[in-house]
């Protein structure tokens, strides 16, 4: 029972029938009329308060209704015309629960996020990565080797090694162009950092 699907329009009753309880308990048909008469604006003000989520606010009003179910002296109070200003205080403050409660717990990931989410080395990983890094540069002419060095890990300017070096910065860029390259041919998998 959803308070989306089996609302019908009825008279509208200022109470719900006093008629058979039992005990504390409101009777169903109590809670039918409630439903009846009330559930639509309870529905729309919960609707409101669930950004827009049917199924939450389908929840909250079937929880509301469980309530007055169990406070039928509430329902029953001569001190107002209507139930309804209780009904949707008591949703209200449903409401405003659920989502405290909500955004108090962690957010969930669902596996779509998971799939998006960068990947990161582990240490061994970066370990065996310079080791194969340095066993590349081994390789590479004396040249190539000071240049790359110069430039790459220790982040000097193509002005700085062109002056430590003695050599024009023209010869630099070329150096370090043609290192690169060197170094892409040894170390196939590590192509797309070496760009």
């Amino acid at each position: 029972m959803t308070a989306g699907t089996t609302l019908t329009a009825t008279e509208p009753t200022t109470r719900p029938p006093t008629g058979s309880t039992t005990g504390s308990t409101t009777a169903e048909h109590e809670l039918a009329a409630l439903q009846r008469e009330h559930g639509r604006p309870l529905f729309a003000l919960l609707l409101r308060l669930s950004d827009g989520d049917r199924q939450r606010a389908e929840d909250l009003v079937q929880e509301t209704l469980v309530r007055a179910w169990q406070h039928p002296e509430a329902l029953r109070a001569d001190a107002f015309d209507s139930v309804r200003p209780w009904l949707l205080t008591v949703g209200r403050r449903l409401a405003i629960d659920a989502r405290r409660a909500r955004q108090a717990r962690p957010a969930e990931v669902g596996d779509a996020v998971l799939e998006n989410a960068p990947v990161y080395a582990d240490h061994a990983e970066r370990a065996a990565a310079a080791l194969d890094v340095r066993e590349a540069v081994k390789t590479l002419t004396p040249q190539h080797r000071e240049v790359l060095v110069l430039v790459y890990f220790r982040g000097a300017s193509v002005a700085e090694a062109a002056e430590a070096l003695g050599i024009p910065p023209g010869t630099v860029k070329s150096r370090a162009y043609y290192a690169l390259r060197a170094l892409r041919r040894v170390l196939p998998g590590y192509a797309a950092d070496l760009r």
